[in-house]
């Protein structure tokens, strides 16, 4: 055989000989990396150990350096395990997005929504989009997980809530923002209480009385920025977690309390609260829907926000507006 053909023949069997690390072995990888266990990993993947452990050998190969320390009692990552394992569950999260946007054309919405939000929101803000929302896909099912907005937000990011309604403005940079609701804090009364037939009231009238207040979130920033002239003397009678619970507290007489006008209609609708505007500059509270944009969105998630864009088509400058007060009046 002459040079030439002998030298391209070597080139064709090393590249033959030449092994690509492939998704079956990133995943017992991984599996492994997680119970820091070959045998657990195998038991866990329905696999030998032998047979998990010769997957590990290769992928060893290919980095050409030991992914794991085996030399103690416990398996551990090495730096260059570590370094393997962000890039390898990004691989798979891709090839798992890539295989799902394939089986999602041309098919019905379904499956299940992951999406968070306060108590209050759903309770005020989502009830006629999520109405519907079901009506155009009743075969998708909606999971709610409930906390506050910084709690939602972080999930978002994590990328175990397809997306969620928090409170506006926020400090993520790598999210989309559909503006959603926007609400005037008011002062909300018993009817029977010496302020409620004011016109609007003053920080140092509402100082005066004893308060009740939410225990954490943004409307509790925009409260204590309102009172910090008067915080030496203000009266905190209950801190609390529900809206729904300040509402009742406030209706027995118990304090006096700042929310969005619209939480507190049905109570006022029925004569047993009283809602007073703010003197001087209002206040407001924005919610917007938020999604990671770096990210692949399943099917019922792209449906859920057309669905959203079309209950809020408004004016732009009417969200730019309520951005702007509210980062008048504090961030959460």
């Amino acid at each position: 055989m002459p040079p030439s053909e002998l030298a391209q023949s070597a080139i064709v069997t090393c590249r033959c000989n030449q092994r690509t690390m492939d998704y079956d072995q990133l995943a017992s990888f991984l599996e492994v990396a997680k119970l820091l266990s070959f045998s657990r990993a195998a038991e866990k993947l329905f696999r030998t150990q032998p047979a998990i452990s010769a997957q590990v050998r290769l992928l060893e190969q290919e980095c050409g350096e030991k992914l794991f320390d085996r030399s103690g009692k416990k398996v551990m990552l090495t730096p260059a395990g570590e370094i393997l394992r962000r890039y390898a569950e990004k691989m798979l999260d891709l090839h798992k997005e890539a295989l799902q946007a394939i089986a999602e054309l041309n098919q019905t919405p379904r499956g299940k929504l992951y999406m968070g939000a306060n108590e209050a929101t759903c309770l005020y803000v989502l009830p006629k989009t999520f109405a519907r929302f079901k009506q155009l896909y009743p075969l998708v099912q909606i999971s709610i997980y409930r906390n506050f907005s910084h709690k939602i937000l972080q999930k978002v990011q994590e990328g175990v809530l397809d997306m969620g309604i928090v409170t506006l403005p926020h400090a993520a940079n790598n999210t989309e923002v559909i503006p959603l609701f926007r609400d005037e804090v008011q002062l909300v009364v018993p009817k029977h209480h010496p302020l409620a037939k004011s016109k609007s009231v003053t920080p140092e009238q509402i100082s005066q009385h004893p308060l009740i207040l939410p225990k954490t979130g943004h409307t509790r920033v925009v409260i204590d920025r309102l009172l910090r002239d008067y915080r030496d003397h203000i009266q905190i009678s209950m801190e609390l977690a529900s809206v729904e619970t300040i509402k009742k507290f406030v209706g027995a007489g118990l304090g006096i309390s700042l929310i969005s006008r619209t939480y507190a209609q049905p109570e006022v609708a029925a004569g047993v609260l009283k809602l007073i505007p703010l003197e001087g500059e209002k206040i407001y509270r924005e919610l917007g829907l938020v999604y990671r944009r770096d990210r692949y969105l399943s099917l019922p998630a792209k449906v859920f926000i057309d669905v959203v864009r079309e209950s809020t088509k408004q004016p732009e400058s009417a969200f730019s507006s309520a951005t702007n007060l509210n980062a008048n009046h504090g961030k959460a």
